[in-house]
C-alpha cells in the first residue's frame, strides 16, 4: 500500500517494528501496546520500549485486557490533551454501566462456561488473560479452564465431553469462516457433540468479534451487558 500523507512515516510492520527508523524520526513522545510488533512478542516489545527510554524518548506502555486498563489508558491521553470531558464521556459512563451490570448479577450463582478462541488450524481455551475471559469471571461464571488448565494449549473433545458446560463461548481470530470451519470438523461433527448440555439447551454461542476479540473501548458496558444476558436470561431486557 502507499502512504498518502508526507508525515507520515513506515517504522515497520505488525511483526517487526525498527528502532533506528523511530529514532530517526526525533519523535516526542511514541505510545505503545503488550503484544504487538517484535517478533518476540511482548517480550521484543519490552525491549524496544526500554531502548527508546534509553534514547531519551518518552514512552507510554500499555497492555489493555480489562477495562481498568483501558480506563489508565484513557486517563492517560486525557490528561495529555486536557480533555477531561472526554474522560468522563467515555471513561467513566462506561464504568457507571459496567457498575450496573455487575449489580445486577450480585449474588447470583453463575453457571459454569467453556470459553474457546477458535482460529483456521486449531483452538485454545481462555481464561482471564483474554477480555472475554475477564468479563466471564467478574460476572460470576465459573470458567472450566481454571479447573482443565491443559485446555490452554488445545481443546479436545473428551475434555468438553467430561466438563459438560453450561455455555461454551467461542470468539473467533482470524478469519471467522475457517475458524467455524474447524469448530465444524474437529467438534461438531462428532455425535457426543449433541449431547452436550450447552449444544442441547442452546447456549453454544459465537460472541461478536467487536465486543469480545477486539477491544471494545466506549463499547465496554456494552460487552458485560450482552454477556450477562446470555448467563442470566432472566435479566434480558432489564439491563441498561
Amino acid at each position: 500500500w502507499t502512504i498518502a500523507s508526507p508525515d507520515v512515516a513506515t517504522v515497520g510492520d505488525f511483526a517487526s517494528v525498527n528502532l533506528e527508523a523511530i529514532i530517526a524520526l526525533e519523535p516526542d513522545f511514541v505510545i505503545m501496546t503488550s503484544g504487538t510488533g517484535g517478533r518476540g512478542g511482548d517480550s521484543s516489545q519490552a525491549d524496544l520500549r526500554d531502548a527508546l527510554v534509553g534514547s531519551g524518548i518518552p514512552v507510554a506502555y500499555f497492555q489493555v485486557t480489562t477495562f481498568d486498563d483501558y480506563l489508565r489508558l484513557m486517563r492517560t491521553f486525557t490528561d495529555i490533551t486536557g480533555r477531561e470531558d472526554l474522560y468522563k464521556e467515555n471513561g467513566l459512563a462506561v464504568r457507571d454501566r459496567i457498575d450496573a451490570v455487575l449489580a445486577a448479577v450480585e449474588g447470583k450463582t453463575g453457571p459454569t462456561a467453556l470459553l474457546i478462541r477458535a482460529y483456521s488450524t486449531g483452538a485454545k481455551a481462555k481464561g482471564d488473560d483474554n477480555l472475554a475471559g475477564v468479563i466471564l469471571r467478574d460476572l460470576g461464571a465459573d470458567n472450566l479452564v481454571d479447573r482443565c488448565e491443559s485446555m490452554l494449549e488445545d481443546v479436545s473433545m473428551e475434555e468438553v465431553i467430561a466438563a459438560d458446560p453450561d455455555f461454551i463461548f467461542i470468539t473467533t481470530m482470524g478469519a471467522e469462516d475457517k475458524a467455524l470451519e474447524f469448530m465444524a470438523g474437529t467438534f461438531e461433527e462428532n455425535p457426543a457433540w449433541a449431547g452436550l448440555s450447552a449444544v442441547k439447551n442452546g447456549r453454544y454461542v459465537l460472541l461478536p468479534k467487536e465486543l469480545f476479540h477486539y477491544k471494545p473501548n466506549v463499547r465496554w458496558g456494552e460487552s458485560y451487558a450482552c454477556l450477562a444476558e446470555i448467563l442470566y436470561p432472566e435479566l434480558a431486557g432489564k439491563i441498561q
